[in-house]
């Protein structure tokens, strides 16, 4: 598994589900925008406490950030 890849893939799919763009998730979340892009397009690594901030502004319980729900 790759643990950016399906992060990035989370992250995207709960926010299109929240219908927020990116920058309306950046500010609710309080990351920057590029951060945010960088992020979902796997370019970034990310920090322990931003996956919390990321789980807080989707509303979600952090784990399901990383839960590949592709697997076949």
């Amino acid at each position: 598994m790759e643990i950016i890849k399906v992060f990035a893939r989370n992250l995207k799919k709960y926010r299109n589900e929240a219908g927020l763009s990116q920058e309306a998730f950046a500010e609710k979340s309080g990351l920057h925008r590029t951060y945010i892009s960088a992020v979902e397009r796997e370019r970034r690594s990310i920090a322990l406490d931003n996956v919390q901030k990321i789980a807080d502004a989707l509303g979600i319980e952090t784990y399901l950030l990383f839960i590949d729900q592709e697997i076949k």
